[in-house]
Order: structure tokens, then C-alpha cells, then sequence
């Protein structure tokens, strides 16, 4: 047995993370912390801390630090939602703490690793903890900075250079992939989490995603693709062969492979394919307080979380009645017990088959930031924002001349 010192208030060892319990935001019991996956080291920055890896029924799957609400000495508790039950796969270079705790370095061995959490409320690796002697007869002698044995959060030249694109934005991360040699390329994009995969693709032009999709394994195109926003990746599989795009559809988790179905019905110049089938729904009794918690969720890009769409009920498109809808600032004026109902504007809405042109006509004639698209019996399919119209309405290769 060990025994470690006590670190700052700031930290955690992450090795009495490992067996404590993954539960929801409520605090309801989901599985258990099982690992703990680690970025790799580059330039002077510490290694990042890019997820837990939890058993859940059975199941080893992938919690990113994003959907984290609290770590400490209870175990790890999810800051709202579900949890994706897909079987966790490491990429090139990513470390398991697992895999650090017990190696040797410099006749020392690894006791521990000391967490640290940010400002902004991540976590890197702060500390380690070494120790001397084998087996049960180990004890921790002292605990140094991470500097100190840095070579054992090196994961080679491509996990440097993913780790070194972690926190840039898509747009540079997309320009960096651009400039470099196809099979480079294709390395590095095998080697990116998906998430940020995702995002990169929704910054390049639909050929350049195909191409840089061509050769990699069906599922973690399809787990790419589940991570995009659904009218990017309608427009991408609207790109891909017909075979290729038709295995997709088959590996893509059912409910998501019916809402990009739907979408690829409709021609691409038009409101039903540029609009999303996902924008922010509520009922007209909803909180104003509620609605705004909603909206401030991290995964709601801005353009979308800018305004919500009223509805009777079903609230999953295709919806009940459309009633209306109330951006933001207005919510920021009311009081947080005032129903949305009752801070509803009608801004009319448009049916699918509207050209492009038109439905930018009508937000710029409006100064909307989006678009309800109805179908014919006034039932809310979708919204279009104003960044998808921009990005169809540029000109083509308007990426590559900035």
C-alpha cells in the first residue's frame, strides 16, 4: 500500500479516481470509473486530461471532460445528459493512466499522477508521485513536477502534433490538414478524435471531406459523422457514392440515420437542405430560467442557441404545432419564473422547397439570425441560421482564399 501526500485543494491523484463511481447529474449511479485518458506532451504545455474511461453495462466507453460536472474524491459526476455507449478505442499516442502507474523511471517507479484542474475548469497533469521498492513493499518518497519525467507522457511525432492541435480553432486545425501531403493527411486524421474530426470536416469543402474520408474504416466514419451537425453531414453523404453512403446510414445509430434520411430528401439549394432538424425546442410552459440553462450548454453552437423555436407537443421534429419563436436577448430581460410562451414573437416560417436565395432574402429583410421551417400543416422540420446560408452563399473555394 501507498501513501501519498496531500496535494492543493486543485487536486486529485488520479489514482483514487480509478473504481469510484460514474453517476449522473442528479447523482444517480451509471458505472465506474475505469481509466483515465491522457493527451500527450508537447512544447512546454502539460498533458491534458481528455476524458475518463467508465464502465457502463458492461461496456468500456469514452466520458469526454466536456460533459463533466464534478471529479473529486467520490468519484466523477456528469454535468447534464447521456452518456454514448460506444465502445472506447484509444487513437495513435493517447495515454491510459493504467499503462503510467508502475513504470519505472530513473530507478524509480510511477506511484501516481497528481491532476490539477484549470481555470477554466479542465484538468492537466500537474504532479507525479514516485516511489521505491517492488510490489506491496512500495512507498511513495516524493512527488515531483511533471517536467521532471516528461519523457513518460510522450506519445512520438503524430501524437505530438495532434496534441498540438487540440486547441486550435477548426478553421486553422482544417488549414493545417489542407497543406500537407495526402497520406500525411490521412495519418493525421485517423489519429484526431472524432469530435474534433467532426468539426474539422464542417470547415472543408464536401469533395475534400469525401477524399479525406475514402479510406478510413466504415465505423469511425460513421462515429465521425454521428458527431457532426446533422445538415454538414447530410450534405456529406450527399457527396459520397451511393454505396458507400448507403453502409453509412446502415452503421449510423438508427435515430440519427432517420433525421440525415429525411434531410438528404431535399435539395441542397433549398431551406430543407440547409436547415438543421435539431434547433433548440421548448414548450410555451417552460421557464424562462429553464430555457436559458438549456441554451448555455457548451454543445449548442452560438448560431443555434441565438434564438428557440415554441412548439406544441411532440418537441422532436417533426413537431407539434409551431407557435413561434423568442431569441435570446429578449430571454435576458425577462423574468427567469415568466413562461416562453408568454415572450413568443411570430416570425412566420418558410416550407422546405424555398430557394436558398429567398430564404437569405428573407433573413436579411428581417434581421433574423434564424429560420423556422415548417411543413404544410404548420408542424416545425427544422431551422435554418444564418451561417449555414453564408456558407452556401460564398463563393465556391472561398476557404482556401483567405
Amino acid at each position: 500500500m501507498s501513501t501519498l501526500p496531500t496535494v492543493a485543494e486543485d487536486r486529485i491523484f488520479a489514482g483514487r479516481l480509478l473504481r469510484l463511481g460514474l453517476t449522473d447529474e442528479n447523482g444517480v449511479a451509471l458505472g465506474r470509473v475505469d481509466d483515465i485518458l491522457i493527451a500527450p506532451a508537447y512544447s512546454t504545455a502539460p498533458p491534458h486530461v481528455l476524458g475518463f474511461v467508465a464502465e457502463v453495462q458492461r461496456r468500456r466507453i469514452f466520458v469526454n471532460t466536456g460533459r463533466i460536472g464534478e471529479v473529486d474524491s467520490r468519484g466523477v459526476r456528469l454535468r447534464h445528459g447521456t452518456v454514448d455507449l460506444r465502445h472506447f478505442r484509444a487513437r495513435p499516442g493517447e495515454l491510459l493512466v493504467s499503462k503510467i502507474l508502475g513504470r519505472r523511471v530513473g530507478g524509480e517507479t510511477v506511484m501516481d499522477v497528481a491532476l490539477r484542474r484549470s481555470d477554466l475548469g479542465e484538468w492537466d497533469v500537474a504532479e507525479v508521485a514516485l516511489g521505491g521498492g517492488r510490489a506491496i513493499y512500495r512507498r511513495t518518497r516524493r512527488v515531483v513536477d511533471w517536467h521532471e519525467v516528461r519523457s513518460i507522457f510522450e506519445g512520438g511525432v503524430l501524437a505530438a502534433q495532434v496534441a498540438a492541435l487540440r486547441d486550435l480553432n477548426p478553421t486553422d486545425v482544417a488549414a493545417e490538414i489542407h497543406a500537407l501531403a495526402p497520406d500525411r493527411r490521412a495519418m493525421l486524421a485517423a489519429a484526431i478524435p472524432e469530435e474534433q474530426l467532426a468539426d474539422v470536416l464542417e470547415e472543408l469543402p464536401e469533395e475534400e471531406q469525401v477524399r479525406l474520408l475514402e479510406d478510413m474504416d466504415l465505423s469511425r466514419v460513421a462515429d465521425v459523422i454521428e458527431e457532426m451537425e446533422p445538415d454538414d453531414a447530410a450534405d456529406l453523404l450527399a457527396a459520397m457514392p451511393p454505396a458507400r453512403r448507403a453502409d453509412l446510414l446502415d452503421a449510423i445509430e438508427p435515430e440519427d440515420a432517420t433525421s440525415l434520411r429525411r434531410l438528404l430528401r431535399y435539395d441542397a439549394s433549398t431551406a430543407g437542405g440547409l436547415m438543421t432538424p435539431e434547433p433548440v425546442i421548448v414548450g410555451p410552459d417552460v421557464a424562462v430560467a429553464e430555457v436559458l440553462a438549456i441554451i448555455r450548454r457548451q454543445e449548442i453552437r452560438a448560431a443555434v442557441a441565438a434564438q428557440v423555436f415554441v412548439c406544441e407537443p411532440p418537441f422532436a421534429t417533426p413537431t407539434g404545432r409551431y407557435l413561434g419563436v423568442v431569441g435570446f436577448q429578449r430571454l435576458l430581460r425577462e423574468s427567469p419564473s415568466q413562461t416562453v410562451g408568454n415572450c413568443v414573437r411570430d416570425a412566420g416560417y418558410v416550407e422546405a422547397d424555398l430557394p436558398q436565395r429567398q430564404v437569405a432574402e428573407r433573413l436579411a429583410a428581417y434581421n433574423l439570425i434564424g429560420l423556422a421551417v415548417c411543413d404544410k400543416a404548420g408542424r416545425l422540420i427544422g431551422a435554418v441560421t444564418v451561417d449555414d446560408v453564408l456558407d452556401q452563399t460564398l463563393p465556391v473555394g472561398w476557404r482556401r482564399s483567405r
